[in-house]
């Protein structure tokens, strides 16, 4: 280890002190301990991820009241905006994740803010970059993408009504989802709705190509959690997609089309997605996103033909008419000359 790196270690000891300082002059007690806390679970120090009990302790403050809540989330937010250190970064980015994952609904909700509105809470992290050496130049290329992966995540919980980060770990079950009528989805939404699934699947393939930053404890865990997140989205996926090939025949036109693009869209990622996440390669999903996007293939295939059949019908009658028009007008003009 260099010696310009030890010192950067060393300045990042004294900032997390003076951070806890500050935290504990505070007259508001519950907020002081709530940000005493976050900072302890954030170290410059460790490469490792926040232990568990820190996490916990975080979640399990937001459950007792609303202010609770907002003091967790204003903690997290200003840690993580007022570093520049991507380790801190990361380990706030974990913690937040943990919250959707975990926390309470109430929780969930507060946490859950819509993206795009930005303010306080937003996790725009798109300019996060340490230049100190080439570790932290990689590892702020992982900050930026797991921030934009939470986005994501949150935009996407929006439109679907329900939270993609699941609060435990969730097991697929292939012949209970072809069984699934989908009495709970609205039609009208199910289009927009797997639009918005399949964005989330192309962020998570955004992912670094640092083999390196994947071996750090810290980025491990966090793909777990992201991995959790993934089979979380193919579920979905898949109730979508039973739901609407169920009633491929109802569908719009513009409809079969944007969803045959959106599964070739998803189809693109599995390649990606299987690099990632090598205990993840699902063969039974990617079969019937397949099979189903082959099942809406001929249903537009045969709308297209039908039209086209129907257009050159209008055609000839057209032409017929015009043909008629012409005959009859030269007989009209025989019969007064005739005459």
């Amino acid at each position: 280890m260099s010696k310009k790196r030890i010192l950067r270690d060393i300045i990042g000891i004294f900032k997390d002190k003076a951070s806890l300082l500050k935290a504990n002059l505070s007259t508001k007690r519950g907020v002081s301990s709530i940000q005493v806390t976050v900072i302890r679970a954030t170290t410059h120090a460790s490469t490792s991820p926040p232990r568990n009990h820190r996490i916990a302790a975080i979640i399990s403050a937001g459950d007792h009241s609303l202010p609770a809540i907002y003091a967790c989330i204003d903690a997290i937010m200003d840690r993580l905006h007022s570093t520049q250190n991507p380790y801190v970064a990361l380990k706030c980015l974990f913690i937040f994740h943990n919250i959707m994952a975990k926390g309470s609904l109430l929780y969930k909700d507060h946490v859950s803010f819509f993206p795009s509105s930005g303010g306080h809470n937003s996790l725009n992290l798109s300019g996060f970059y340490d230049k100190f050496d080439v570790e932290t130049q990689q590892l702020s290329s992982w900050v930026r993408w797991y921030a934009n992966v939470l986005e994501r995540n949150m935009i996407t919980s929006r439109t679907l009504g329900s939270y993609i980060s699941p609060s435990s770990r969730l097991s697929i079950n292939f012949d209970k989802i072809e069984n699934h009528k989908g009495n709970n989805i609205s039609f009208s939404n199910s289009v927009t709705e797997m639009e918005s699934l399949v964005c989330l699947v192309e962020v998570i393939c955004e992912a670094p190509e640092s083999q390196y930053c994947q071996k750090i404890d810290l980025v491990h865990e966090i793909m777990i959690l992201i991995s959790e997140d993934y089979r979380s989205t193919q579920y979905h996926i898949l109730i979508r997609l039973v739901e609407l090939s169920s009633r491929v025949s109802r569908l719009s036109y513009l409809d079969l089309s944007e969803l045959i693009l959106c599964l070739s869209k998803l189809e693109g990622c599995r390649k990606k997605l299987n690099e990632l996440f090598i205990r993840r390669k699902n063969d039974l999903f990617w079969e019937m996103v397949s099979q189903k996007k082959m099942d809406m293939e001929k249903v537009k295939f045969e709308r297209e033909k039908q039209g086209l059949l129907l257009w050159n019908v209008d055609e000839n009658c057209d032409e017929l008419n015009w043909s008629s028009q012409r005959f009859g007008g030269k007989i009209q003009q025989f019969l007064v000359a005739a005459s």
